[in-house]
């Protein structure tokens, strides 16, 4: 890969690498755009098979960020943070404490918290050695209730559209990943009297969700070739490619996790095969809504920052309703959303103010 090029193509700012012999660190930070403000977007440890492949998804999930802060209403702008590692194994103070270090050393120019992998223990390691942290225990803490949160909302949105009702009462979904944030949907999903189908890389995962909702389980193959209403991705990215494409048999998809695009064309074709696809940065950003209010002045709040996620089944709507006035896929519809918000306030950033 040749990386100045990639940065060039979506016009990237920062991509640092870091690296500790003695705690086995081996992380890249990349940092899109800080038009709206310094970068915020959490940190993933995954068993990446290669660095470039760790490369390539901390480029395209610090660029989802920018997008997901701005169509969001936050200022913030766009970064992210990948630890190469298996999160259940390579852990320790020691890795997380020299990761805060690289982290401090940006001076503010990215705040980090938690994603796949990282839990609140792991932020409070780096904390020890920068205060550009969020998702704190004493604060909002784990982020993941609030995404899910969100993510249930945005389905309610889909739903009302497709189906005439945002009540979910019946419908099947299908679940697809059932770590921190599918679980907490699969609750929402449980509670709102819908069928859940699941499955997951870990069975851990799939046992606690079967126990708790009677969900069903398919093998991870399975899953894409569901009979289903709501496809729900909330793993990794790519899961709507080529391969994939061809067994879906829902009408909707709508999920927690990021860039679930294998490539932009393939929104297209989900929209010439009357599949309803929920942008993943917009009904994803609950989570960072939720700890972006640490950052308010006045502290933390939690009935505050659910209030904001519940408005993403508001923001879901305005992009549909843009997708249909336009006549463009909906994950187009949902760009130009965020590319025209950042455009607005850098406009009004070329003012000078005294300081």
């Amino acid at each position: 890969m040749k990386i100045f090029e990639r940065m060039e193509v979506k016009d990237y700012e920062n991509v640092i690498f870091c690296h500790d012999k003695a705690s086995g660190l081996k992380a890249i930070i990349v940092i899109h755009d800080t038009t709206l403000g310094p970068a915020l977007g959490g940190t993933r440890m995954w068993m990446y098979n290669t660095e470039e492949e760790a490369l390539e998804d901390a480029l395209r999930l610090a660029r989802g960020m920018t997008y997901k802060n701005a169509a969001a209403g936050l200022n913030y702008g766009g970064g992210k943070a990948v630890i190469i590692g298996d999160p259940r194994k390579d852990k320790s103070e020691a890795l997380f404490r020299s990761f805060g270090r690289y982290i401090e050393a940006l001076k503010g120019r990215f705040i980090t918290g938690e994603d796949v992998g990282i839990t609140v223990q792991d932020v409070e390691y780096m904390r020890y050695e920068t205060k550009h942290v969020v998702g704190l225990a004493e604060t909002s803490g784990d982020p993941s209730p609030v995404t899910a949160y969100g993510v249930y909302r945005g389905m309610q949105a889909a739903a009302e559209e497709v189906f005439g009702t945002s009540d979910l009462k019946g419908k099947k979904v299908a679940i697809q990943g059932v770590g921190k944030v599918g679980y907490t949907l699969a609750k929402y999903l449980n509670e709102a009297g819908a069928k859940i189908i699941v499955t997951d890389i870990f069975e851990d995962n799939v046992k606690r969700v079967v126990e708790d909702f009677g969900a069903e389980y398919v093998k991870p193959e399975e899953i894409y070739g569901v009979d289903c209403d709501i496809f729900a991705p909330c793993a990794l990215g790519g899961v709507i490619n080529d391969e994939t494409i061809p067994q879906l048999k829902c009408k909707i998809i709508a999920g927690s996790a990021n860039n679930q695009l294998k490539e932009e064309r393939h929104g297209d074709i989900l929209q010439e095969k009357g599949i309803l696809y929920v942008p993943d940065y917009i009904i994803n950003a609950g989570g960072v809504i939720n700890v972006a209010d640490e950052l308010e002045p006045s502290g933390y709040n939690r009935e505050r920052a659910l209030r904001k996620a519940s408005m993403i089944y508001d923001t879901i709507k305005s992009v549909i309703k843009k997708s249909k006035e336009e006549n463009i896929p909906t994950y187009k519809a949902a760009d130009r959303v965020a590319e025209d918000r950042i455009k607005a306030i850098a406009a009004i950033k070329t003012n000078y103010i005294l300081k």
